[in-house]
């Protein structure tokens, strides 16, 4: 520990954002740079060095967490970085988009705010980067196996990165003109711009990854001769088949799937369009799902100028405190009552005044949409749920609408592109991708991993899944136990009651 008393000494510091009304004016990262270095070593020096240290367990990729918070608080960046980039390939994606649950972990989080992991973790990649400690890292010899990675979210990306640096000749086949899957076209650049991911894929295409873009397999290339050509196949695919919203008025013009809505205001800051077809310029804006991509699409349309943006969340509007009882330390609190960025926003700016707290109308549930003569949807009809979210009688209410974006989640890899009955994969009943204890499926040489498989999770865990993925590609293209590490295994969650 470079500070023994530092955890009673030094209070949590967050890495400060900009200004509300700034930042709503641009595109780019909320928080204030170049202001978390001056704070980050006292924050690292808050962590106690546990003897067992829970943040392992709580994060699936095992980062070292002890071990660089003590090296920021000494100021060693670059051995920082060395151990930070040993469990993690992009703790620069990890470090903004993660929600932390190694935080939530964090033994000082019993009683105290926990160690501002997240920040110190970004905090090392940036320096890293700076610095020149992430240098492209090429195999020493090829071993003349090849491997087609299907998709390039941090799944994707992350099992190529591992099999290109044990030797193995790896193409990555993406649907989409650029490489990145969700963390491109899904992920707000508010959240994240998009140069650290490019930086990234230069990495990888000076250590020999190779990409394919605008490539969708089963449509654009035969599933079951891509399978021929290379000796295995990875599916890392997502989790892209969305859940829809059976109510009267669903086919109204105007009622929109998130996943259709952000997309396109990530290629305006790409350059491709001057103006998305979707913009909320102007409109009153509802979203339906009071989760992460709900709040992307509130913080995208507060941005582009909406007249009014509400989000409806199902569920009760939760405590500030976890619940010992549900969900007690060190488990992930999901019902707690969290301000992300785009929340903030949307309370500094006013954005739903009817709303009960920021943007959120909580215990809310959509009954039905209505529209005028031309067919566009112009209200939705809402009413209070009880705990078992049934409609509580005599609450019903209107809400204008001229934009409806659906953030409901997703049920698993979508089948309209012809991959999964091309190669006669087999599936769970809840319609993710079967697999056996090595991320086998049933096709020999095709492997599955990532929300494809898993079914809708974190950053951290798609990642760790990639890392996983290809230490049982490696082991069954040599025949040998393979030297990638392998964090978890595909039957791993995460911790709980």
């Amino acid at each position: 520990m470079a500070d023994p008393k530092g955890f009673m000494t030094t209070p949590r510091q967050d890495w400060p954002r900009r200004p509300v009304g700034e930042r709503v004016r641009d595109w780019n990262e909320v928080c204030v740079p170049g202001a978390l270095l001056p704070v980050i070593g006292g924050q690292a020096g808050r962590c106690m060095d546990c003897g067992i240290p829970f943040c392992h367990e709580a994060c699936p990729l095992g980062n070292l967490i002890p071990e660089w918070n003590d090296l920021v608080s000494r100021e060693d960046w670059r051995a920082a970085a060395d151990r930070l980039h040993a469990t993690n390939n992009f703790p620069e994606f990890t470090g903004r988009l993660c929600p932390a649950p190694c935080e939530a972990g964090c033994v000082l989080a019993i009683n105290q705010p926990a160690v501002t992991i997240k920040n110190v973790e970004c905090a090392i990649a940036d320096r890293a980067w700076e610095e020149g400690f992430a240098p492209p890292s090429p195999p020493d010899r090829l071993s003349g196996r090849t491997v087609a990675v299907i998709g390039s979210g941090p799944t994707g990306l992350a099992a190529a990165q591992q099999l290109t640096r044990a030797g193995h000749t790896v193409a990555v086949y993406e649907k989409d003109d650029r490489v990145g899957g969700l963390m491109r076209y899904g992920i707000p650049e508010f959240k994240m711009e998009k140069h650290r991911l490019e930086r990234r894929l230069e990495q990888m295409r000076a250590e020999g990854t190779r990409f394919r873009t605008s490539t969708t397999v089963g449509r654009d290339v035969d599933a079951a001769g891509l399978r021929a050509r290379y000796d295995a196949v990875v599916i890392a695919t997502g989790a892209t088949a969305w859940r829809d919203l059976a109510v009267p008025g669903r086919e109204l013009a105007g009622v929109h799937q998130a996943m259709e809505y952000l997309p396109l205001a990530n290629r305006v800051c790409e350059g491709d369009l001057e103006v998305s077809p979707l913009s909320a310029a102007g409109k009153h804006v509802v979203i339906v799902g009071g989760g992460d991509t709900g709040a992307d699409c509130l913080g995208t349309a507060v941005r582009e100028g909406a007249a009014s943006v509400t989000q409806l969340d199902i569920y009760a509007r939760p405590g500030t405190e976890r619940d010992e009882d549900t969900e007690p330390w060190p488990t992930y609190p999901v019902r707690i009552y969290r301000l992300s960025a785009a929340h903030e926003e949307a309370r500094e700016l006013r954005t739903a005044p009817a709303a009960d707290a920021d943007a959120r109308l909580f215990a809310a549930s959509t009954l039905r949409f209505t529209g005028d003569a031309d067919g566009r949807v112009r209200s939705l009809h809402l009413a209070e749920v009880d705990a078992r979210r049934r409609p509580v009688p005599g609450t019903a209410r209107s809400l204008p609408a001229d934009l409806v974006l659906l953030a409901l989640g997703f049920r698993g890899p979508d089948r309209a592109d012809g991959l999964i009955d091309g190669l006669g994969l087999e599936l769970e009943p809840r319609g993710t991708l079967a697999r056996d204890a090595g991320f086998a499926t049933n096709v020999p040489g095709v492997f599955a991993a990532g929300d494809a498989a898993r079914g809708q999770s974190l950053i951290v865990w798609a990642i760790a899944e990639g890392r996983a993925v290809a230490a049982a590609v490696d082991r069954f293209l040599t025949g040998a136990p393979s030297r990638l590490p392998a964090p978890i295994g595909p039957y791993d969650r995460p911790m709980s009651v």
